[in-house]
């Protein structure tokens, strides 16, 4: 099917207006609060207190449109509950509807419609406008949070560690644009890299949704889709973070140390590109020969972009074969984000795939060493899952060996994580201590990423169920029912650790915008009130100051986007 979504501001803010009510959640049922597709699995969490029976009514009437059994209680070891499940899936008709049981208040409204996330896709695409560096946000497009521009990057300084024979220390250069990479000021390449990517991909595999959707940003009239016009926002300023002299990549551009909670106008203080290193030449090398196949097809409207994409991720890649072990590490004098990153077999992996694909040359196959190559879920700091991402899209470019491998591989990580979704008494991938990593949410979503791969090659039910499962998770099928997006659900974030949301004045925050999430890590403890548990699922505070729990980032808003995008997208009607 296909939707027609625009977001404009003031769809935002009736979504803002949704969740900033902040309802009260009725302690018992656990929803996903922004709905379910009539298609789709659908499945309430609830304490193992409740009665046996459970009851959908029509909401308006006392009308009673499915009835069902509670599954057994089980515990659910990373909150320590116990709990029973409802799965009521078989409701497959549009409308408005609350759960009932014995022994527990009403759930909050459940919403079932056949555009369930088209609001939501759009939105949380939206958020990376939202989050433009060098530019003014207009009202006309954003609505209340409407700002100033903020750090030009025209006049950007050489960091000593960047420092070349053609670019001294105190050299001046210019690089515009690109995305505020989370909470804070500053851009960084690696991390740009699985984001850039996951638009991309989403783009590549479900363009019939992309096409019909209108964001409401300046480009919205031109003739590319938005979410390529967004993309190429921070590809451009990518482009730029390039050595023209010899391939390599500055790792980020950065002030030494972190702004506080300001707008972005009212920042101060040099800006720098900050050295190479092997890492950041791959990532970039990666997504620029990824970026000129996405971008080869608009050729008219963009001459010779995907050409040049294609060159400057091969000359990024020659710069990396010479420097393969240039580790990144902060110089003393920078104290912000480091993305550091030893293990570099990954980011090799991936770009070479990438480059294999684009040019067709051999010599990138070899380097691939595919046989050999590890398939994971991915995050910023191990990226051989997108090379296998890319190469299951693409099969017919391979070998029938290879094609068969990258077949068998996919599908195998797909059965391993819907294994672990059968088996969870809170039926979620999200099964170990381990998963509920600094960003839980984003490891959440990229098991859902891995998990479509599979189910586009497989059909089994089961992958795109368990994917389904995760955005109810994030959604508010969870413990704390709460939303971790920005403006959707009954309960969502109110004061993340986002700076614009800080210091804008406005209540609400920046919509569309998903969380880190629950991080028994706890590392900003010290600087914030008590977390309520150290829980895996349980160790989460809505406060500003936390930016272990709390703060937002591009790399974790790019799989909501994509899975967003592929529940509404893949989910058959029903029969």
């Amino acid at each position: 099917m296909k939707l027609s979504t625009s977001v404009s501001t003031a769809v935002l803010a009736l979504a803002g207006a949704f969740s900033f009510a902040n309802t009260a959640h009725a302690q018992g049922a656990a929803i996903n609060q922004v709905g379910y597709l009539p298609g789709g699995a659908k499945w309430v969490v609830l304490p193992a207190s409740a009665g046996d029976e459970f009851r959908l009514v029509r909401i308006g009437s006392d009308d009673v449109v499915l009835r069902g059994r509670l599954g057994p209680a089980q515990t659910w070891a990373p909150a320590g509950q116990s709990v029973r499940l409802a799965d009521f899936s078989a409701l497959t008709t549009a409308g408005e509807y609350e759960l009932r049981v014995d022994n527990l208040p009403a759930s909050p409204r459940i919403r079932i419609a056949p555009d369930a996330y088209a609001a939501l896709t759009a939105a949380s695409l939206k958020a990376f406008y939202f989050n433009r560096a060098s530019t003014a946000l207009e009202p006309r497009h954003a609505g209340r949070w409407a700002r100033p521009a903020g750090h030009p990057d025209t006049d950007v300084l050489v960091h000593a560690s960047a420092a070349s024979d053609k670019r001294p220390e105190g050299t001046r250069i210019s690089a515009p644009k690109g995305w505020y990479d989370a909470g804070d000021y500053n851009k960084y390449i690696v991390n740009s890299g699985i984001t850039v990517y996951t638009l991309l991909a989403a783009w590549e595999q479900f363009p019939a949704l992309f096409k019909a959707q209108k964001l409401d940003i300046p480009e919205s009239n031109n003739d590319l889709p938005d979410v390529l016009d967004e993309v190429l926002w921070n590809l451009d300023w990518m482009l730029a973070m390039q050595d023209p002299a010899d391939g390599g990549v500055y790792h980020k551009l950065t002030n030494k140390t972190f702004d506080g909670s300001q707008m972005p106008h009212q920042t101060k203080g040099e800006r720098y590109v900050v050295a190479k290193g092997t890492a950041a030449a791959l990532d970039f090398a990666a997504v620029m020969a990824h970026a000129s196949r996405i971008y080869k097809p608009f050729e008219a409207q963009r001459p010779g972009l995907s050409a040049r994409m294609r060159e400057a991720a091969i000359a990024a890649w020659k710069w990396a074969r010479a420097n393969p072990k240039v580790v990144y590490k902060n110089p003393p004098d920078v104290r912000t984000g480091e993305y550091g990153d030893t293990q570099l077999e990954d980011e090799f992996a991936w770009a070479a795939a990438e480059l294999y694909l684009t040019t067709g040359d051999a010599a990138y196959r070899d380097a691939l060493k595919l046989q050999s190559q590890p398939i994971r879920v991915p995050s910023w700091g191990d990226v051989a899952g997108l090379g296998w991402m890319s190469l299951a899209q693409h099969r017919d470019k391979l070998a029938p060996a290879d094609a068969d491998l990258v077949t068998r591989r996919v599908r195998g990580l797909g059965d391993e994580l819907a294994a672990s979704w059968k088996a969870s008494a809170y039926r979620l991938t999200m099964e170990s201590a381990t998963d509920f990593v600094w960003g839980s949410n984003s490891q959440a979503l990229n098991q859902a990423l891995m998990l479509i791969q599979a189910y586009r090659l497989s059909n089994d039910r089961a992958q795109l169920d368990a994917a389904q499962s995760v955005l109810d998770y994030v959604l508010g099928r969870n413990p704390l029912g709460m939303s971790y997006v920005t403006g959707f659900g009954v309960r969502s974030p109110m004061r993340p650790h986002h700076r614009p949301s800080e210091a804008d004045g406005i209540d609400p925050p920046v919509p569309g915008f998903i969380v880190g999430g629950p991080n028994p890590g706890q590392q900003d403890q010290k600087n914030c009130p008590r977390y309520p548990s150290s829980l895996p699922a349980l160790s989460y505070i809505d406060h500003d100051c936390s930016y272990a729990a709390n703060e937002v980032a591009i790399n974790w808003n790019a799989p909501l986007v994509y899975v967003a995008a592929a529940v509404q997208a893949l989910t058959p009607p029903p029969r």
